[in-house]
């Protein structure tokens, strides 16, 4: 689970601390999000401790008012980015994302800053489908991360974002050869190759490579380009040995050698009585 950084921690503590001192609500009751006015520390209060009996929903929409009734207080800007982590752990992820987004347009290079980018990014990252359907929200993620790392290389989120776009490179490039086999599978063998193609150009660095060489190989034999063949099968000879997929590629290539030997000396072989016939009718 997305860990709250220190800061927030912190806030969430002095939120305990003035729900000590005096709230609106009972323990037991749930706070009532309809526009109410209250003084700023027992809305927040509220807001805290509802967070704490894990109704996160409520807790969000209870930090928003945070920020609506009191935009100018010291604890708006606290409000914000608790409000995109509560929205967060609801798994209400588009409501992560804006929340934490305006947070940024706001506070863009406050303490919490790199915070908020790395919400953004896990909710888009939570989001990710199955390779079999559309990658936009992986795209999205993967931008999300790119810019957590670019703008905050030095703060504690960048390790973990490095980390999760080597994944999400894995996850596109996954997807990539799922397009290609099922084309592979319906003979459209050029659509498939460029597909595959694709895998070593732009996701050699990821499990994929070695079987998109492999399958470049099956592809190239099949359209009849033996020597392409040859060359795909050199490169995941050279980078990946020892893999299944070189294995296999060798395999097919010396089959397809023998296949096409076999069958230039039947074809010699037949050749050669027709010519010896010729010559001897040829004579006088």
């Amino acid at each position: 689970m997305l860990r709250v950084s220190r800061s927030v921690a912190l806030l969430v503590a002095c939120g305990s601390a003035v729900a000590l001192a005096g709230c609106a609500h009972g323990g037991g009751s749930k706070p009532d999000t309809a526009y109410v006015a209250r003084d700023v520390s027992s809305l927040y209060a509220a807001a805290e401790r509802t967070m704490r009996q894990q109704d996160y929903e409520t807790a969000a929409k209870l930090f928003d008012e945070v920020e609506r009734q009191h935009p100018y207080s010291t604890w708006a800007r606290h409000a914000q980015i608790m409000s995109a982590f509560n929205y967060y752990l609801a798994q209400k992820y588009p409501d992560a994302i804006n929340s934490a987004q305006r947070y940024l347009t706001i506070h863009p290079g406050s303490d919490e800053a790199p915070y908020a980018q790395y919400l953004v990014a896990m909710a888009y990252y939570q989001q990710i489908s199955d390779v079999t359907l559309d990658q936009s929200t992986t795209q999205q993620a993967s931008q999300a991360f790119n810019e957590l790392v670019r703008r905050y290389p030095e703060s504690r989120y960048a390790a973990d974002a490095r980390l999760k776009l080597d994944l999400i490179q894995d996850h596109l490039g996954g997807k990539e050869m799922a397009i290609g086999r099922y084309y592979e599978r319906a003979g459209q063998w050029l659509a498939a190759t460029y597909r595959f193609q694709s895998v070593v150009d732009q996701y050699q660095t990821t499990s994929h490579a070695p079987e998109a060489l492999e399958r470049l190989v099956e592809c190239y034999l099949a359209l009849g380009i033996p020597t392409e063949a040859w060359k795909a099968s050199a490169v995941l000879g050279k980078n990946y040995p020892e893999t299944y997929w070189y294995r296999q590629s060798l395999r097919l290539l010396h089959k397809e050698q023998d296949r096409t030997h076999g069958r230039a000396y039947s074809t010699a072989a037949t050749a050669a009585p027709a010519a010896s016939r010729a010559r001897s009718a040829s004579k006088p």
